[in-house]
This record gives structure tokens, C-alpha cells and sequence, in this order.
């Protein structure tokens, strides 16, 4: 990490309104069709779930989440096969499906969502840029779906912010197909 950084230097995520509100929706989605949610996250480091704990009534619906920042943690907390990590890159659809489901094997969820992606300040190993985030979403004995998101260099906080909107909202959209 090096030298340290104070804390009004640092491009990190304000919660705000608009973010809260849409975990409230994703949960309330879930919530009509009785639906649990879990996530893996990495890039977001766990925003996400901070984001569904804020609602109110969370644990009924909201099973917990998986914070894997690094791929051993990716491979050790969700079961994903280091091979598949080397050979894909940690930041690839591949993983984010991969994800999904060792969060769906690892949790009593209905729905799982998975975030990998580069949030900077530079590109990963395999050479992905800054900005690109892979979210995937799967239900139990479903198809999973997985978005890749090209939100580019627009700094650290916004991209982990973007792709917490986008997920937040796949969550809904997701619960609401259900209905």
C-alpha cells in the first residue's frame, strides 16, 4: 500500500439516498416473492452488501455476502478452481459465473449475484483497463446472466459506485421476473 493517504485524499464511496434506495427496492422485490439474496463481491468489496443490510427487515431476505478481493480468496471462500482464475483472469464472465455459483453453493439464497471487475487506479495482470466490471446474477436452478460493464477510468468510487447501481438493480429486476 506504501505511504499513507489521508482520508479526505482517498476517491472512496459515499453512501448516498439513491444508492440505499435502490438496495430497498432490490430488497422489497425479493421480499413479494419471498426470495433470499446473497452476493460475491470483489471490485465493490462488499458495498454491496452493506447496501442490502441497510434496509430494513434485511435478514429475512438477505442471506449475506462473500467479500473476495483477491483470486486465492475467490478460489478458497467459493470453491472456484485456481485453473479456472489463471487461465480467465480473476476479472472475466467466466469467474463472475463461476462465482454465482459458489455463492449459490455456499448459502441458503434463492438469488446470487457476483461483482469482478477493475475498479484502478490501474489495469489488473491480465492487461483488463480500469473500468471494466463483469456482474453476473443467477437464481437456484436457473441460468445465470452476466453483464459486462466498460464504466472506464472514471475514478475508483464511481466505478464501484456504477456497478453497485447496476447490480442493485439487476437484483430487482431478477426478483420481479419471479413474480
Amino acid at each position: 500500500m506504501g505511504d499513507h493517504v489521508p482520508p479526505q485524499e482517498l476517491d472512496y464511496v459515499r453512501i448516498d439516498d439513491a444508492l440505499v434506495d435502490a438496495a430497498v427496492r432490490a430488497l422489497e422485490a425479493a421480499e413479494r416473492v419471498s426470495l433470499k439474496i446473497v452476493t460475491a463481491e470483489s471490485c465493490t468489496g462488499g458495498l454491496i452488501a452493506t447496501l442490502l443490510s441497510e434496509a430494513p427487515g434485511a435478514a429475512e431476505y438477505f442471506d449475506g455476502g462473500f467479500v473476495c478481493y483477491t483470486p486465492a480468496q475467490k478460489s478458497a471462500a467459493l470453491g472456484i478452481e485456481p485453473s479456472l482464475i489463471e487461465k480467465c483472469g480473476a476479472v472475466s464472465e467466466e469467474v463472475a459465473r463461476a462465482m454465482v455459483q459458489g455463492a449459490l453453493e455456499n448459502s441458503e439464497a434463492d438469488i446470487a449475484l457476483a461483482v469482478t471487475g477493475v475498479a484502478g487506479p490501474d489495469s489488473d495482470e491480465k492487461g483488463n483497463p480500469v473500468g471494466l466490471v463483469y456482474i453476473a446474477i443467477a437464481r437456484r436452478g436457473g441460468e445465470t446472466l452476466c453483464r459486462k460493464n466498460k464504466f472506464g477510468d472514471i475514478g475508483r468510487a464511481k466505478i464501484r459506485s456504477e456497478a453497485a447501481k447496476e447490480a442493485l438493480a439487476l437484483i430487482e429486476t431478477m426478483a420481479k421476473d419471479q413474480a
